[in-house]
């Protein structure tokens, strides 16, 4: 591939000790410093959480902060723990915005959100024997 790759997202946050508290649940860990933590993986990229006050450090034309409509999807290493990370999460009283269910491109998909309504995605690697077209809708919570 060629062009920028991705090296670093950045999540806006309101309470930086209930999103690590959140991610801890992932099996990451990371020590804040001030109000910013960071989560750095092998592969070079990080995830990164700041607090409302401190975005406008550096990013002026930061918007107001508000719950995004993006997916942070997460490659997990089965069908089987997809479901068992999203009832883990779920069960610690974070809102699921996707019940675990069998996607149309082959994996096992669900989405939970974060404190601040970040939608985190757990999908397991793609299985052709569960690939199925047309897309039907994903089932309701």
């Amino acid at each position: 591939m060629n062009g920028p790759m991705p090296g670093q997202v950045n999540l806006v946050v309101g309470d930086l000790a209930a999103s690590l508290a959140f991610y801890r649940l992932l099996g990451w860990d990371a020590t804040p410093t001030g109000p910013h933590a960071e989560f750095a993986f092998p592969n070079g990229l990080s995830v990164e959480l700041d607090e409302v006050e401190s975005v406008r450090l550096w990013n002026s034309g930061s918007p107001p902060a508000q719950a995004g409509s993006a997916v942070i999807s997460l490659g997990v290493a089965s069908r089987d723990e997809v479901d068992t990370l999203w009832r883990k999460i779920v069960e610690a009283g974070y809102e699921s915005r996707q019940v675990p269910f069998d996607a149309f491109w082959g994996s096992r998909y669900a989405i939970v959100a974060d404190p601040d309504g970040h939608q985190i995605g757990l999908m397991s690697p793609h299985d052709d024997a569960h690939r199925h077209w047309p897309p039907r809708a994903a089932p309701n919570a």
